[in-house]
């Protein structure tokens, strides 16, 4: 057996030394000493990890990068959510326009969704730059 942490194998050959001196009556507490040690170590170990990830997070924010937004890009599982519950809404509206004021209705309730759709779709997606097109005007 390899031990990745040479000051917990010498706890445990300590502890195994201790049991065979002291006996089994001394059992239960040899281990529980043991256990709270190899506890300490692991909760040195996660706050070390935790303090590591949490430079890391605060050094990528700093430069400028990071997590996307929430609302930046939606995923494929978002975007065909919202895709089925514009068709399935569609439904009634549609019968609702269609009833009550015929024809124009329809085209103007089927335009809106239309155009909710296309605002979902577009959402996250940067928009053109306008200082870089009015460049490219002036240069023509």
């Amino acid at each position: 057996m390899e031990a990745r942490d040479p000051e917990l194998k010498k706890e445990l050959d300590a502890t195994l030394q201790a049991r065979n001196e002291l006996g089994a009556d001394y059992e239960p507490a040899l281990i529980e000493s043991f256990l709270e040690k190899v506890e300490q170590r692991m909760d040195g170990m996660t706050d070390r990890h935790v303090r590591r990830r949490l430079a890391e997070q605060q050094m990528v924010a700093a430069r400028g990068g990071g997590p996307r937004p929430a609302g930046a890009g939606a995923g494929f599982g978002e975007r065909f959510g919202f895709g089925v519950v514009s068709l399935v809404l569609a439904i009634p509206l549609t019968a609702i326009a269609a009833v009550n004021t015929g024809f124009k209705g329809l085209v103007v309730c089927w335009l809106g969704i239309v155009a909710v759709n296309a605002v979902h779709a577009a959402r996250g997606r940067p928009w053109p730059d306008r200082k870089r097109r009015e460049a490219s005007d002036w240069e023509e």
